[in-house]
């Protein structure tokens, strides 16, 4: 091995100059390849870091924390001896088939569901039911049985 590189000093000095040679001028080329586009690198740097800003909030926005927030309401509950308020039917002047059609609306049947087990035509479940809403003072059907629990029309 000592006798190889002493046979060849001359080669391998000319090897290692062309190979610093060429790395100082790589070197250069790299120097002013920055200072010659530096614009486009600051553009780039900044492509990149918006990049990163926008990948960053959209992980953000589908993710979003949650805030859990209870509300609190009272709840009716139906005791087994359930007795109507005679008192408040004759106020609010219910007959005894709009109270039918109200219980059936407050078991969360359709119209046509009603009239079929009424036996009437859904027409005269339709009235029955425009006349309930407007005897207990409200527009919706919801709003009929809310109004008619609070006031212990049905169960």
């Amino acid at each position: 091995m000592v006798n190889f590189i002493k046979e060849n000093k001359l080669i391998l000095f000319y090897g290692i100059s062309l190979a610093l040679l060429l790395f100082f001028l790589k070197w250069l080329e790299m120097r002013l390849l920055i200072i010659n586009h530096t614009f486009e690198i600051y553009i780039g740097a900044i492509a990149i870091l918006f990049t990163g800003l926008g990948i960053w909030l959209a992980l953000k926005l589908i993710n979003p924390k949650i805030e859990t927030v209870v509300i609190e309401k009272a709840v009716y509950v139906q005791t087994s001896g359930f007795s109507i308020n005679e008192a408040e039917l004759m106020k609010v002047g219910l007959s005894k088939r709009e109270l039918e059609v109200l219980q059936l609306i407050a078991e969360g049947l359709s119209n046509q569901e009603i009239a079929s087990r009424l036996f009437v035509s859904l027409n005269t479940v339709k009235t029955h039911s425009a006349k309930v809403l407007e005897k207990l003072e409200v527009k919706r059907r919801t709003q009929a049985i809310e109004k008619a629990k609070r006031l212990s029309l049905i169960p």
